[in-house]
């Protein structure tokens, strides 16, 4: 049963962020774009470091984190898992946004949405 939001005419649907759809298409129920997952929540940018089982992709970002003793940031890095759609494809090194949806597994609540 397909969720109240329709596939269009083009292919995908309408996931409600400025990001540019894949120019594949999918039958994987956990893609936003041609399944039925909806994204909500936080956003990421960052790179791939590991394609660990099939479809699941390890995210890594650098963010700044400010010592109060030094006076100073120190770089420090994020990462977690996210599903990785067939459509959008990334590979090792690719930069990728990720958002926040449902639990797919134990470790995975974000989605691969673009590759940039």
């Amino acid at each position: 049963m397909r969720s109240t939001k329709q596939v269009k005419a083009n292919g995908h649907r309408n996931i409600g962020i400025d990001a540019k759809p894949p120019s594949g298409s999918c039958t994987d129920k956990n893609c936003p774009w041609h399944g039925t997952l909806s994204v909500r929540g936080r956003q990421f940018v960052g790179k791939v470091v590991k394609l660990k089982a099939s479809r699941m992709a390890i995210v890594e970002w650098d963010y700044p984190h400010y010592l109060w003793k030094y006076e100073r940031y120190e770089r420090k890095h994020s990462h977690l898992s996210a599903h990785n759609p067939l459509c959008i494809g990334t590979k090792v090194g690719d930069i990728v946004r990720i958002a926040e949806c449902r639990p797919i597994s134990k470790t995975k609540s974000f989605v691969v949405i673009e590759r940039l």
